[in-house]
């Protein structure tokens, strides 16, 4: 018989009834039972019943067993008497019964977090002790996805004719929006290396150098803040590039590998087909839904309705609406027509940082409001309507209503297509300064009210993206976005006024979240000195930034693009997590820090002199 196991914690069956076998793994749950020790053991594969009594000959031996103790036992297969059987395991017709055990790993002292059920703990705790936390159900269950969708995706690229490279891990800086981490050399004191943000000049040099297709699954480096669904550190994605084609041979080449994982692991939720996904430019995106990853499974679309309110009665909008650059936009709320839902819905604008948000909400005509339209009594009305000559209507509610008039609110009804029951929220100013709010706003309506599907997966190719932006600050132009971009309309759209200059840059986003991006690169090097040269840098700069991928460009390099997929993001979604830490093995804090081995640490000083380094104290 193997040393430690003759089967899984997941195998055993009625067929097995009167074998001995030898299972290992460890305590999931001891229970003792007058004289009779139950013992759940569990490994990676599931879960079986153990027991013993003093008739066993180790029974001294198991009464000190305790949660978390990982054993070997020996013994034999026993039939649970039928009113015992437990059907949500593969293994709850069987038990064993304890005829030999050996203690293969124990545990001093207390255990930091329980393994067994669904206790919460600080999240601290959870990543110090991420070995324990990592043997729970749901982690194995995640990490066992994540292997799972990894393995999809690599069969699915090599089923449409893509083949694996790798690129290198020590490389040189190389802009992609966030901040290097930098590898002092020991051979070159006073220079750095640094660990790539992503493969994106290598890959485009694999397509200069005649391979038609590659891909791989690449580990990616950033220095980055951290946020609920990024690592702080380092993340991994499907990177992928090909020559000869055009931003929509890209969507048509990714579309389906993305998809199909979907479909596979995402339990039975809807994945529309590649075919139906929109694509939405991002000024529309930012118009409609406030974000540039939109999450279209909520139906609600933001609209500009500026003219409703210029020079009307609600002067803070009037006066805005004065000033170069400014807006009104509307959120449509349906089935949020009552006070209580737009207090709320205000209070929470102004827990976002602004004054709050304007509202309207329509509702059934009460004797009370005409009434007071007509200056008569409540009593008076109620006889009218009994008499048919007064039927009600609808009206509109709110301090928006009143101060605009019945007119305005009335064309904002219809052009917002809303009705009886409905309600509309809006926020006015230069949209960059509210924007971000908006988008929160329309998804906390969507949630609070119902509209949003959650048992679907809603994708949409986000377009057109700017290249440049002017820094609010410094008023410098800078890239939005990729640098390596072509640009729409190559050189002559360099010409014009930079800010209207759109890229052939794309994104995907599913449910409020970016899951790819890409572009269509800049190959030619006139075109990509034009550009950086528009951003500040010169070309002498560009040479030393990005020699290598200029020196490749002037011998024949071919038209290419291609686009990355976040791996972790795309298992989060999958796993119905909300944090990215839950499909990471070892991830960081939101510090960082790696609590279980304790990085960042200090070097020791014989490291810092075989490096020419000195640390200068940061205070």
């Amino acid at each position: 018989m193997h040393a430690y196991r003759s089967h899984s914690c997941n195998d055993l069956t009625a067929a097995q009834v009167g074998d001995t076998v030898r299972l290992s793994g460890w305590v999931n749950r001891r229970r003792d039972h007058g004289g009779v020790i139950f013992i759940d053991l569990r490994d990676h594969y599931g879960v079986t019943q153990v027991l013993c009594d003093p008739d066993s000959p180790v029974f001294a031996e198991v009464e000190k067993l305790r949660a978390e103790w990982c054993i070997r036992i020996d013994g034999t297969v026993k039939a649970r008497d039928p009113e015992l059987v437990n059907s949500k395991l593969p293994t709850g017709e069987v038990e064993v019964f304890i005829r030999d055990m050996e203690v293969l790993g124990g545990i001093e002292g207390e255990l930091p977090l329980q393994v067994f059920g669904d206790q919460e703990y600080p999240e601290e705790t959870r990543l110090r002790y991420r070995y324990l936390d990592l043997r729970r159900e749901q982690m194995q269950k995640n990490m066992v996805l994540r292997s799972d969708v990894v393995s999809s995706i690599r069969k699915r690229m090599w089923d449409i004719g893509f083949k694996e490279y790798q690129t290198p891990i020590i490389t040189a800086s190389s802009p992609e929006g966030a901040r290097d981490f930098l590898v002092p050399s020991r051979l070159h004191p006073g220079k750095f290396y640094a660990l790539p943000q992503a493969p994106q000049q290598f890959k485009q040099l694999i397509m200069v150098s005649g391979f038609d297709k590659y891909f791989q699954i690449a580990p990616c480096f950033r220095d980055e803040d951290p946020r609920a669904d990024r690592s702080p550190t380092d993340f991994y994605q499907l990177d992928m590039e090909m020559s000869f084609v055009e931003q929509q041979d890209v969507f048509d080449t990714v579309s389906p590998v993305i998809a199909g994982v979907f479909e596979e692991f995402g339990g039975g939720r809807k994945v529309d087909a590649p075919a139906e996904w929109a694509q939405i430019s991002y000024k529309d995106a930012a118009l409609w839904y406030g974000t540039d990853k939109p999450d279209l499974r909520n139906p609600i679309k933001m609209e500009i309705v500026s003219e409703h309110f210029a020079g009307s009665g609600f002067a803070i909008f009037a006066k805005l609406l004065e000033q170069d650059g400014t807006q009104i936009r509307a959120i449509p709320a349906p089935g949020g027509g009552s006070r209580k839902f737009c207090d709320r819905m205000n209070a929470f604008a102004q827990k976002e940082g602004l004054p709050g948000m304007g509202y309207i909400f329509w509702r059934k005509q009460s004797a009370d409001s005409i009434a007071q339209e007509r200056g008569i009594s409540v009593k008076e009305v109620n006889a009218l309507i009994k008499s048919g000559e007064v039927v009600l209507g609808e009206e509109a509610a709110g301090p928006l209503a009143k101060n605009i008039g019945p007119e305005r609110t009335e064309a904002i009804r219809q052009q917002l297509g809303l009705g009886v029951g409905d309600a509309a929220f809006f926020l006015g100013g230069k949209p960059s300064a509210f924007e971000r709010v908006a988008g929160k706003a329309r998804t906390v309506i969507g949630d609070e009210l119902g509209l949003t599907d959650k048992d679907r997966f809603a994708f949409a190719w986000i377009v057109d993206f700017p290249i440049y932006e002017r820094d609010e600050e410094t008023g410098e132009l800078d890239f939005e976005h990729n640098p390596f971009s072509m640009p729409q309309g190559g050189m002559a759209a360099l010409e014009g006024d930079p800010l209207d200059v759109r890229g052939f840059q794309y994104d995907l986003a599913c449910n409020g979240y970016e899951l790819v991006s890409g572009a269509i690169r800049n190959h030619k090097p006139e075109i990509m000195f034009k550009a950086f040269e528009l951003a500040g840098y010169g070309p002498e700069e560009v040479k030393k930034r990005f020699g290598g991928m200029v020196n490749a460009f002037q011998y024949g390099a071919p038209p290419h693009g291609g686009c990355a997929a976040g791996i972790d993001r795309i298992v989060m979604l999958l796993a119905d997590q909300e944090n990215i830490r839950e499909v990471i093995m070892f991830p960081m804090n939101q510090r960082a820090e790696d609590l279980m081995m304790d990085a960042p640490s200090v070097p020791l000083n014989e490291q810092l002199r075989e490096l020419s380094l000195r640390v200068i104290d940061p205070e």
